[in-house]
């Protein structure tokens, strides 16, 4: 669930079950095989797949599993064709919610995600309808425990390696950057031997919306189930989520 709350939101993954750890390093093994086939497996001239893997790094996926789905990808090109798909749409509330997925098959995915907005009381928009609310950006998230710096010298130690904003959360700092210099600033970062928690490019939202306790409840019920379908990368929203729900998020 990315948008507002993204620490509680890490926080919670960093929970996870094995059983739910085993899906999401199932779905950035998915992002693996497809940055290597669009661009090969060499990280060094693949920025796509040298993203990927430092998402995977962020989601603590083991060295040699990473390396074991990127010579799989390389050495299986005419195996399983996944594509990747995004949908737009609206959840209750006038929440705008963006769906970034990976399939092989467009009608069944398709259907799945129709299905789950309108049972939630949403529904899905045309292409467009609500990407203009987002912005992409590289998201970097340090744990604060994890790092003996203070805000302000993060804030120099971050834009001086180029990124454009930190945002201080009671646990953590999260560190944005333009997508062209994301990686720039990620390897700077990481050869001050500042660890992440996150490091991935993300939708921003530049509008915010706060519907009401319920609707925002049925919202994240929505973001949940969107989540959970196998083929779902990525849930974007811009909902200010309310103080009485945010127990839900921690």
């Amino acid at each position: 669930m990315s948008g507002h709350s993204k620490w509680a939101n890490i926080k919670r993954k960093k929970e996870a079950t094995d059983a739910q750890r085993g899906k999401i390093f199932t779905k950035i093994g998915r992002e693996l095989a497809i940055a290597v086939r669009h661009g090969g497996d060499n990280p060094e001239a693949n920025s796509t797949l040298r993203d990927a893997i430092a998402k995977a790094k962020a989601n603590n996926m083991p060295n040699d599993t990473i390396e074991r789905i990127i010579k799989k990808a390389a050495g299986a090109l005419d195996s399983v064709n996944y594509e990747e798909l995004v949908y737009e749409g609206y959840g209750p509330g006038g929440v705008a919610v963006i769906v970034e997925a990976t399939s092989d098959n467009r009608n069944r995915t398709s259907s799945d995600i129709r299905h789950l907005f309108d049972k939630s009381g949403g529904s899905l928009g045309e292409t467009g309808c609500v990407m203009w609310m987002f912005d992409r950006k590289g998201v970097l998230v340090v744990d604060r425990d994890a790092v003996d710096i203070d805000e302000d010298d993060m804030l120099m130690i971050a834009l001086e390696a180029g990124a454009e904003d930190i945002i201080t959360q009671d646990d953590a700092y999260e560190i944005r950057t333009a997508p062209e210099d994301f990686a720039l600033v990620r390897d700077a970062l990481e050869k001050q031997g500042i660890p992440f928690i996150s490091a991935q490019l993300e939708l921003v939202p530049k509008v915010t919306v706060s519907p009401d306790v319920e609707a925002a409840r049925k919202v994240l019920n929505l973001i949940d189930k969107l989540d959970d379908h196998d083929d779902v990368q990525n849930v974007y929203h811009n909902m200010e989520i309310p103080s009485e729900l945010e127990e839900l998020e921690e």
